[in-house]
């Protein structure tokens, strides 16, 4: 509420208390109506009120909406060609009672001229006639004067409600806009990586899935336990770890020549070359024949002949331009046992690097073997080891091995089916009686071969009765070329053997045949000392003597 100044000329207190404005006096004064009333100015702009004498702008029109002549506490009419209706001396309407407090401070909107002052005119979208003025009279209101923009002073001045809104549509900034698309991409990224990833992965393991069973047979097949994988190395001792050391020491021979050819074995005695094995392996090649030597390794060289004895059934060939052999370790044939575990080696029926097991059968078994050209001189006599390790046609000349791999024989013959007795017989196959020519035996005549070519055979300088049946070695009454039956100067001419005398055991040991006692001389080295038990006219005697020494053939 505000309320009149003390001391103001012509203010007068109203029936409700509050301060009323003096009505001015005089008929020429501005504001005064035709009846005499009061009539308040249309508020006009600056540039729009005619200026003072003095040349500054009329105090009314400066003083803007809800100030008359800049007197507080007037109260504002509306503007308008009404403005002047009102009858003389008609009394205002009530005024309402505010609805707030006074403001002591005079805070703008609240300070002069007071709350209840109206709010000042709005601009319409269209031009309102004022009160009491025909509607459709366009003069008129083309002829009312166009209401001037208040001063920028007052904060009312600009107020239209119809009027658009001056807020600028809000935006996002780029950076902002630009960082979530970002984000957006890297999700969906992530989302199509991480879907690409379990697909590759759920398709790895169904490929593994689908090849176990596939190989199992499906589900709920039969898996049977099995043994893992196991280091290939074996006990030195075992057969497999004599197998593994011989085999790379061990050869096929392939001869042919003279319309015949066969295979063999045989086994590398040095690092110059030399292979040891059987006569008769290398027999058909002749003079001119062919001889190739087949490796473990699968190499192949060609081979000569060094030397050969069909007497022992011995041959030496030689390879040359092959380096790396390794010979195999001789052993001892004397330190053999019956019932020790052997190993043999060879290529039965062509079938290279056999290996076979067994053990000693018997030791010093008398064996002939050859005899293919009726005269006897491709006959071998062999006191042989007896061995039930399986040794098939291609074993031949192959090494028979003891326990710590070493050479204690050279396989020679089997026992056939038939009975018959021979190195390259009884197709059938092994029936368990195997022979190998003892290695001592065979170390002597492999040196010889490899010295002069040729070997030397022990002899006592007799001729044996091969016919004789009885028990025991008969010498001959005559000699087989003419000559006498007991060699002139001879071993056993000094030995007092006399034709007619029948020999009946070697160093104590029995002999039933004339073969078992050449196969027990020729197992002995040419200047070694024999004691002989013969019998001469019913009585028995013991003789000592040097087997002297003779070519071999």
């Amino acid at each position: 509420m505000n309320e009149g100044k003390p001391g103001t000329p012509g203010a007068s207190e109203g029936p409700d208390g509050d301060f009323e404005l003096a009505r001015p006096n005089g008929t020429g004064s501005p504001g005064t109506g035709p009846d005499g009333d009061y009539e308040l100015r249309r508020p006009l702009d600056v540039a729009a009120a005619p200026p003072s004498t003095d040349g500054t702008p009329d105090a009314g029109a400066a003083a803007g909406p809800g100030r008359l002549g800049g007197t507080p506490g007037a109260e504002p009419t509306p503007a308008g060609p009404d403005a002047g209706t009102a009858p003389h001396g008609a009394h205002a309407p009530a005024r309402p009672t505010p609805l707030h407090d006074p403001d002591p401070y005079s805070t703008p909107p609240y300070g002069e001229p007071g709350p209840w002052a109206p709010a000042p005119p709005v601009q319409h979208p269209a031009a309102t006639p004022a009160h009491g003025v025909a509607v459709g009279a366009p003069e008129a209101v083309s002829a009312a004067p166009v209401a001037q923009e208040a001063p920028a002073a007052d904060p009312w001045a600009r107020y239209d409600p119809w009027a658009a809104p001056a807020v600028a549509p809000l935006q996002q900034a780029d950076p902002v806009e630009e960082d979530v698309k970002r984000r957006r991409g890297r999700r969906r990224r992530t989302l199509i990586g991480g879907a690409l990833i379990i697909a590759l992965v759920s398709g790895v393991a169904g490929g593994v899935v689908g090849v176990q069973l596939e190989r199992s047979g499906g589900i709920g097949a039969v898996e049977l336990p099995q043994a893992g994988v196991e280091a290939p190395d074996r006990d030195p001792d075992s057969v497999a770890g004599i197998a593994a050391q011989a085999l790379p020491s061990v050869v096929t021979l392939h001869v042919s020549g003279g319309g015949r050819a066969g295979t063999g074995t045989g086994f590398v005695l040095d690092d110059r070359g030399h292979i040891l094995t059987n006569d008769h392996v290398v027999e058909p090649a002749g003079e001119n024949g062919d001889i190739t030597v087949t490796f473990h390794s699968g190499d192949t060289a060609e081979a000569t002949v060094v030397g050969r004895d069909s007497g022992y059934d011995l041959a030496v060939v030689r390879v040359k331009g092959v380096r790396g052999l390794t010979p195999l370790p001789l052993g001892n044939s004397d330190n053999v046992q019956v019932g020790d575990p052997v190993v043999a080696i060879g290529a039965p029926f062509d079938l290279a690097g056999t290996v076979t097991s067994g053990i000693i059968s018997a030791r010093e078994r008398p064996i002939t073997a050859g005899g293919e050209k009726g005269d006897g001189s491709d006959v071998s006599y062999v006191d042989a080891l007896q061995t039930d390790a399986p040794i098939n046609p291609g074993n031949s000349g192959g090494p028979l091995l003891d326990g710590k791999g070493r050479v204690i024989g050279i396989n020679s013959a089997i026992r056939s089916a038939d009975g018959g007795l021979d190195p390259e017989s009884g197709q059938s196959g092994s029936i368990g009686l195997g022979f190998a020519i003892p290695i001592n035996q065979g170390k002597r005549v492999a040196e010889e071969l490899i010295d002069t070519g040729k070997a030397t055979h022990p002899v006592i300088g007799i001729t044996l009765d091969m016919e004789y049946s009885g028990d025991g070695a008969r010498v001959a009454a005559e000699g087989g070329d003419g000559g006498p039956p007991v060699s002139t100067g001879g071993p056993g001419a000094k030995a007092g053997i006399r034709p007619g005398d029948v020999i009946t055991e070697v160093d104590g040991r029995p002999v039933h045949s004339g073969e078992e006692l050449i196969v027990k001389t020729r197992a002995h080295r040419p200047g070694d000392r024999l004691e002989l038990t013969l019998e001469r006219d019913g009585e028995e005697r013991t003789v000592t003597l040097v087997l002297g020494s003779s070519g071999g053939g």
